[in-house]
């Protein structure tokens, strides 16, 4: 069901290692080829080509585009009362810690009359994609909308899929999260589309739409398949961009005192997600390895997206990675970068200080990821595909920039203005000594 990779007695280069672990075979640069011209025909095209796209793609051509104030009435009305509480619950628990998130402006003194300020200023429109595909994700719209949110962002626009049971309308229980957190401006957009309209902005087609369907945002963010992942990629530096979270990954560490249901459950939690979604071990126990392999055939066969799960487990995306020791095995995770890394072995606090490379650490048997994905109060927008090694997850620095304020008295410059001409005339710029000079 899913494959073994023996790294026992290897040495390998940083390249070699990073080569030999299991990746997906669709990357984002080869889907970027399909998702450019989708891209361009949103950007040229507007509201008319989201409809076309949506018929092609999502089985249904919305009529609203823009989700009516009705739709989310009703949503609420319907939402399961434990559903409800479990949002709320899970949006109390990632505001706290995202609160915490909030860097403080500073102000340094250089000397009398020099004085250079840093503020902090969230951008002023945000893009938010919630994927809603194999599965429903009102958890995305909580680490979407709380991160902007505590940020202060003040214009934010969500964007999920058309659902064809649902008048081409996202999932209602989407829906039910957007009003729970008093956002309004929802789109029935999905996929790399989404990502475009929120860039570029799209124009109406319909009346309904008015002129301008959505104004385009400063920054995009929120998980996807590797379509979303490609289109972020195409669009940063037209607007700013989390990461490229495409499809999910979990790497779990573990030693062989690691409970092997454990592991296996957790392989398989993220496995249900898309048939492309990666799940590796990395332990030192080839006895835990073939207790994992027999646990996941198991469950495998019993639970409720058998096939997908299957699917994902026996893909080259995933694998039993031996190594010689736990020691040998952060060697791999670090080169790896997984998503989501579950640390569980002896002394699993002190393994996890030798992470450098993931978007989320889990430490011991009682962090499991699906934790992370609804409830500890951690984001679960993370870097895929190996981003963790550049990438941090989505928190409310990806809504912020830091914005310097320098103010220098004329003392307090004319203490410096010959440094500063010695400067400009070594860098054969002399109009910028100039410019000091001038002022004396």
């Amino acid at each position: 069901m899913i494959n073994r990779l023996d790294l026992r007695g290897r040495s390998l280069t940083a390249r070699e290692l990073i080569e030999a672990l299991p990746r997906a075979e669709v990357r984002v640069e080869d889907a970027a080829e399909r998702v450019a011209p989708i891209i361009a025909g949103v950007r040229a095209h507007g509201a008319a080509e989201l409809r076309d796209l949506a018929e092609r793609f999502d089985g249904v051509r919305p009529v609203n585009l823009r989700v009516p104030t009705e739709a989310f009435e009703k949503a609420l009305l319907t939402l399961d009362p434990a559903v409800r509480a479990a949002i709320e619950e899970s949006i109390t628990r990632v505001r706290a810690v995202h609160a915490a998130q909030l860097p403080h402006d500073f102000v340094v003194d250089l000397a009398p009359g020099a004085q250079v300020r840093q503020r902090w200023i969230p951008v002023g429109r945000v893009g938010l994609y919630v994927p809603g595909g194999l599965a429903v994700y009102p958890s995305s719209v909580i680490m979407n909308v709380v991160a902007a949110q505590e940020a202060g962002v003040r214009s934010l626009a969500v964007a999920s899929p058309p659902q064809a049971d649902n008048d081409g309308l996202p999932h209602p229980t989407i829906l039910a999260a957007c009003a729970l957190l008093g956002v309004d401006e929802v789109y029935a957009v999905g996929g790399a589309q989404a990502i475009a309209m929120f860039a570029y902005g799209a124009r109406g087609s319909e009346p309904q739409d008015g002129d301008t369907l959505c104004e385009p945002v400063n920054v995009v963010t929120g998980p996807g398949n590797v379509y979303v992942a490609a289109a972020k990629r195409l669009v940063r530096g037209v607007v700013g961009i989390d990461a490229e979270a495409g499809t999910t990954e979990i790497a779990v560490l573990a030693d062989g005192g690691a409970n092997p249901d454990h592991v296996a459950a957790d392989l398989i939690s993220q496995a249900e997600h898309d048939p492309a979604a990666a799940s590796v071990l990395v332990t030192d126990s080839v006895e835990l390895a073939g207790a994992v392999e027999a646990r996941l055939v198991d469950r495998t066969e019993v639970t409720r997206h058998s096939a997908r799960v299957g699917q994902a487990l026996s893909g080259p995306q995933s694998a039993i990675v031996i190594v010689d020791s736990i020691a040998h095995g952060v060697e791999v995770v670090n080169a790896y970068g997984a998503e989501h890394l579950e640390i569980q072995t002896a002394d699993a606090a002190d393994v996890a200080l030798q992470i450098t490379n993931a978007g989320a650490i889990f430490v011991g048997p009682y962090s499991p990821v699906a934790l992370g994905d609804y409830m500890a109060g951690s984001n679960h927008v993370l870097p895929t595909g190996g981003c963790a090694h550049f990438a941090s997850g989505l928190g409310v620095h990806s809504f912020i920039k830091a914005v310097q304020v320098i103010e220098y008295s004329a003392e307090a410059l004319q203490e410096i203005s010959s440094k500063i001409v010695a400067f400009a005339n070594a860098e054969d710029l002399p109009a910028h000594g100039e410019a000091v000079q001038v002022r004396f």
